[in-house]
């Protein structure tokens, strides 16, 4: 059976070919799920209270982009370039990453999914990122990573061109995260989790995953530490 792979839903008010709002997911997210071996189902947020209990019957996460997160989360005001807030979003998304790294879940956190880990973690977000001559909102730009990292490991690179869509970014790393990838800007670009199968990347992987193999290699990760957590799982 292919491991069952909870890709946390983003709510959304208004869904071309339905009347009312609606759960989504990009699909090219599900694809790639789906290319490494794993079974997606969109994770509908519901209760926070109840998402533990809800992932357990599940084997990994994949918590991917959407809109910013209310700043009062980690101790700030509004930047005027900040988005509106979903409480309900966020703390569905929250509840998520509490509940993985509570139970050492594999997850792969996507752009804002990287974002919400390290909130939860105790960071913090710049809000909205300065002109630095790298162009984060929609365009390709390289990444270093480190030697050592997993995530070096995994891209089977230590340098990558990515394609990028944001505005915010991990200011103050969260406990238990280390920074294993930036811009030639600085700007963080992927996090590593010090106990949990977390990887975290700040760019969107799923964008060109079908025909990069450096990107399709991180939902590949994820599907296959998925696979050895059900095993894991599995009653002696």
């Amino acid at each position: 059976m292919r491991p069952l792979i909870a890709v946390a839903g983003l709510r959304s008010p208004r869904i071309e070919g339905l009347r009312f709002d609606g759960v989504v997911t990009a699909a090219a997210v599900l694809e790639a799920v789906y290319r490494a071996g794993g079974e997606p189902a969109i994770l509908y947020h519901g209760r926070p209270g109840d998402v533990p209990g809800r992932l357990a019957r599940f084997d990994g996460v994949v918590l991917p982009g959407g809109r910013d997160m209310d700043p009062r989360r980690y101790g700030a005001r509004a930047h005027e370039r900040t988005e509106p807030p979903d409480d309900v979003q966020d703390e569905a998304d929250l509840a998520v990453v509490r509940a993985v790294l509570a139970r050492g879940m594999p997850m792969l956190a996507i752009c804002r999914g990287m974002q919400v880990l390290n909130v939860a973690c105790g960071g913090t977000l710049v809000q909205h990122l300065p002109d630095t001559g790298v162009t984060h909102l929609d365009a390709f730009h390289e990444v270093a990573l480190d030697p050592g990292s997993r995530t070096a490991r995994v891209l089977g690179a230590d340098a990558v061109s990515v394609s990028s869509y944001h505005h915010q970014a991990v200011d103050e790393v969260g406990r238990g995260l280390r920074v294993v990838g930036r811009a030639p800007d600085g700007c963080v670009e992927a996090l590593e989790h010090d106990l949990a199968p977390v990887l975290a990347v700040q760019w969107h992987p799923e964008d060109d995953a079908e025909t990069t193999p450096y990107e399709q290699a991180l939902f590949d990760a994820v599907v296959e530490d998925a696979a050895r957590h059900r095993l894991e799982e599995l009653p002696s």
